[in-house]
């Protein structure tokens, strides 16, 4: 049994190695990763947090925390290298995503990506991380990018619809704010923003209203799995798109545009409301309901990229001892422990604590010390 679980690690998605130059606290470090199951430990600020980020750069082209490369960059350099062996269904791939002087590149096996998002999905990955709260007590910008990035890994026709939308949806704004020196010709070039709106956005809508229907039964079992009870979880979609065909929403907003100067209605204005016994999750439900509804809503988040797939994504997990309570963190641990889960990378700052929390899962766990 234990050749056999070995077999299946190494015919996944797996990393062997990384390469980290430059990037936030590192000025230049290698790590070799040997087992299904990595350990990095250290004191706070060491870096564990940024190992973790380096990985999921790797995946996404981008920082799980941070959109700014500067933040990206150690102090007082002007770029960095990221370099990456995956082994993916057996076959080795390369990746390597470099910053110099504000300029970014990404390749695959030393093929360069004209657009980078052609990069999102081929290596998929799921981060959980204690930032992660705002995805039910912040805004609905925070839920949408959270949905997105899973939605962008299943379809890449989505994310195609989804950049263009947002490029139109500059425009149109930027329009709106001169319509005085746009003259004329303005009113029909708010025509075709429209269309195009419509064009992009429609889709995207369709996406997220079908996947989410078929998504929320596996949070439920998640939900009651982690919790340890059984409480009524829901996710309610909220779109305009849902009472009225968006063409007429544009067209009737259109003087109200105007006076905003900003375009009003759309997916862009989406938002999800997590709901627990029928109430706003945001408002009413405690720490620990809510810390475990986000572990199932990204533990979901992974069985649907591992379904859709055929073979389990990377898993980030980091400073979980110290977001859930023991119970909880001993029922995350089987179930990442299990064969049904690919690679795992978790951070502690106690050594001894992660190696105890996988002893009874008899699973031979990698410790790297930072």
């Amino acid at each position: 049994m234990h050749i056999n679980r070995i077999e299946y690690f190494f015919s996944l998605l797996h990393i062997r190695n990384i390469s980290i130059v430059q990037f936030k606290n590192y000025s230049g470090r290698n790590f070799q990763f040997h087992h299904r199951i990595v350990g990095i430990t250290g004191r706070n600020g060491s870096g564990k947090t940024n190992l973790l980020d380096a990985i999921y750069y790797l995946c996404f082209t981008k920082s799980y925390f941070t959109s700014n490369e500067s933040q990206n960059t150690q102090y007082e350099t002007n770029g960095f290298r990221l370099e990456g062996m995956l082994d993916r269904n057996g076959s080795a791939e390369k990746v390597v995503c470099t910053l110099k002087e504000g300029k970014k590149e990404i390749s695959l096996n030393d093929d360069k990506y004209e657009k980078f998002s052609r990069h999102i999905g081929q290596f998929p990955a799921v981060m959980i991380a204690p930032d992660d709260a705002e995805i039910i007590t912040g805004g609905s910008e925070e839920r949408r990018k959270w949905l997105d990035t899973l939605l962008s890994q299943l379809y890449p026709d989505y994310l195609e619809h989804l950049i263009t939308y947002q490029k139109i949806l500059l425009q149109r704004n930027t329009l709106l704010k001169n319509m005085e020196q746009a003259g004329p010709a303005a009113n029909q070039l708010l025509d075709v923003f429209d269309m195009q709106l419509v064009q992009h956005g429609t889709p995207v809508y369709l996406t997220r209203k079908k996947f989410l229907a078929d998504f929320i039964p596996q949070v439920q079992r998640l939900y009651d799995y982690i919790s340890g009870t059984h409480e009524v979880v829901n996710i309610r979609y909220q779109c305009s798109l849902l009472e009225e065909d968006f063409e007429k929403q544009l067209s009737a907003a259109r003087f109200k545009d105007m006076q905003l100067q900003r375009t009003s209605t759309g997916i862009h204005r989406d938002d999800l409301v997590f709901l627990l016994n029928d109430y706003p999750m945001k408002s009413s439900a405690s720490q620990g309901q809510r810390k475990s509804f986000l572990f199932a809503l990204k533990l979901a988040q992974y069985e649907v990229l591992k379904q859709y797939k055929h073979f389990p994504p990377l898993l980030l997990l980091d400073d979980v001892f110290e977001k859930l309570d023991q119970e909880r963190v001993m029922r995350l641990i089987a179930l990442v422990a299990s064969p049904d889960y690919g690679q795992v990378f978790i951070t502690d700052t106690h050594a001894a604590r992660l190696q105890q929390a996988f002893e009874p899962t008899g699973e031979n766990i990698q410790v790297i010390n930072i």
